[in-house]
């Protein structure tokens, strides 16, 4: 008895100092499925800049937890099969968007909010904002983030709802890095990614990135929802997380009104 006390005290402490609060996600219908297992409410304040192919640190995750990142959309060709994917395995992910393409799409950005997915944000026009002055590094940013806004609420603003972002290329300066920290907008890398941008087959991808988990066996995964072939290749990489007992954790910003997630 003392021992699970002690336990459960410890992991009360380790929760209250990082400020980080998750809850349980809801029910899925469908009882075989991934499902999401977890919602994470990330503050910006305790963790700025995450991802350890970046930064030095990544989120708190437990062994065998993933967090699912798309980077450079809306896409419609490959967003439909991307948000049916995750829809079938009842599973929640992070879009980290183009601003042009959120402002050539915004009915897409509104489904991909409506369906419980967080919307963040990566410049307007994806350039590589290391080689900009910071005073264009960070119009670069607000215009992204205000066309972004406009998609998903009506509403330009240089304040994103979710303050989450992610470099182009995670290029950046200190500069830029201290602007978005003092704006309160978490910066993320990733800790694992499918190098999708590299051409190959569905089943390629598939074992580069399932070889790579067996290595980290947890973390922030980046992929990219405008490649053909990762679109192709996310139903068999769910069936995997489900298959090997991974869980999926769903990233929404401290403070959010959540939508109940869905869970196995």
């Amino acid at each position: 008895m003392t021992r699970h006390f002690s336990a459960a005290l410890c992991s009360a402490v380790a929760a209250l100092m990082t400020f980080i609060v998750t809850v349980q996600a809801g029910e899925c219908p469908r009882k075989d499925a991934l499902g999401t297992s977890r919602v994470l409410e990330v503050d910006a304040a305790t963790f700025p800049r995450v991802g350890l192919k970046s930064f030095p640190q990544t989120l708190p995750l437990e062994d065998r937890e993933v967090v699912l990142t798309f980077d450079d959309g809306p896409w419609p060709p490959t967003d439909k099969k991307i948000l049916a994917a995750l829809a079938q395995e009842c599973v929640r992910a992070t879009f980290f968007l183009i601003g042009r393409n959120a402002s050539a799409h915004p009915e897409l950005v509104r489904r991909m909010a409506a369906e419980g997915h967080t919307i963040a944000h990566h410049t307007f026009a994806h350039h590589n904002l290391k080689y900009m002055k910071p005073e264009a590094a960070v119009g670069e940013i607000d215009k992204g983030i205000a066309a972004t806004e406009t998609a998903l609420h009506g509403t330009a603003n240089r304040i994103p709802s979710t303050p989450f972002f992610r470099f182009p290329y995670f290029e950046m300066t200190p500069a830029t890095l201290d602007a978005l920290q003092k704006r309160g907008i978490a910066v993320f890398g990733a800790d694992l990614w499918a190098s999708d941008w590299t051409p190959m087959t569905p089943a390629q991808q598939l074992k580069l990135l399932t070889e790579r988990l067996q290595v980290v066996r947890k973390g922030i995964i980046l992929l990219h929802d405008p490649k053909a072939q990762t679109a192709a290749m996310l139903p068999a990489f769910l069936r995997y997380l489900r298959d090997n007992h991974y869980r999926v954790v769903h990233l929404v910003p401290a403070g959010a009104q959540t939508v109940s997630g869905k869970a196995h």
